[in-house]
């Protein structure tokens, strides 16, 4: 006799799962910022375009030609580059020294300059340029006293209306921007890495050199990358020093636009220096993303 086969249990069939129904409340919640960002910083470079295409005859890219092609445009270009860069270089050099003997060279009055440096922040740029004016004018302290004690007449620093003074103006007026990050970076730093390094022999100038800096590369680079921006497009340090032998871009932006009403010329150059800027800043964002994955594996 056979033994009854046996059946397998039968599966019940699938039912169609429903339509995901898209959530629209991200896009909502986005829309606004998106539409200020559109109207702060999209809708002005557009016009600024725009308005670099106009020609007498009606719209053309002659005005491009004829200021990128000026010996004008390519010393500004020039002479902006050098500023910035020897400015971001004194800071760099600058504040970071000045980071590290406040965070670990302890001396009395040390919270008082930290303070001070977080005073500069709030100050506009020109302030500083007067203060130089004062101190460092033809008709400044400086060379009164100097005047006083060799008895010569003419002034006997006379730096200010160069390139010279409009570096040295950045660098005082920008260092605390390099000064605060290294800071913030130096506070996270353990204390027993330091005392283990120091334990084991290492010369202070080693510690500084092994353990200390490379904690506080991305601090420095995240200063200098702001610095460089600023200084990219500072324009009343460089009025205010009433140097006129230097132009730099957004000085003969103003003289365009301004002065002699050259609208379409001022745009370009605008357009120019927006490029600069968004190129630095692209730039510093996959350099700093780069060194993060580096740092993470």
């Amino acid at each position: 006799m056979s033994t009854p086969a046996v059946l397998a249990p039968v599966a019940a069939p699938e039912r169609p799962k429903p339509p995901r129904q898209r959530n629209w409340k991200p896009v909502l919640w986005s829309l606004p910022p998106l539409l200020v960002v559109l109207f702060i910083a999209v809708y002005p470079i557009v016009r600024v375009l725009a308005e670099s295409t106009v020609t007498p005859t009606g719209r053309g890219t002659s005005v491009w030609s004829q200021v990128l092609g000026s010996e004008s445009f390519r010393n500004a270009l020039w002479r902006t580059v050098f500023i910035a860069v020897s400015s971001t270089a004194g800071c760099l050099i600058l504040g970071a020294f000045l980071a590290i003997v406040l965070a670990f060279v302890p001396f009395p009055g040390s919270q008082v300059v930290g303070r001070l440096i977080d005073t500069v922040l709030t100050l506009p740029s020109f302030l500083i340029t007067l203060a130089f004016t004062f101190l460092y004018g033809t008709a400044g302290a400086v060379n009164a006293l100097i005047t006083n004690i060799t008895g010569k007449n003419e002034p006997a620093l006379n730096f200010l209306s160069t390139p010279l003074g409009v570096i040295l103006a950045e660098i005082t007026f920008f260092t605390p921007f390099v000064v605060r990050p290294l800071l913030a970076a130096f506070a996270q730093l353990p204390r027993e890495q330091l005392d283990v390094a120091a334990s084991l022999g290492a010369s202070p100038w080693r510690v500084l050199r092994q353990v200390v800096l490379p904690e506080a590369w991305p601090a420095l680079a995240a200063g200098g990358s702001l610095v460089l921006l600023l200084t990219l497009n500072e324009f009343g340090i460089v009025l205010f020093t009433g140097a006129k032998g230097v132009i730099t871009l957004p000085a003969l932006i103003y003289t365009r636009g301004i002065v002699t009403f050259d609208l379409p010329g001022a745009a370009v150059l605008a357009s120019v220096q927006v490029l600069l800027s968004l190129t630095l800043y692209v730039g510093y964002r996959l350099v700093f993303a780069r060194f993060t994955a580096q740092k993470e594996n």
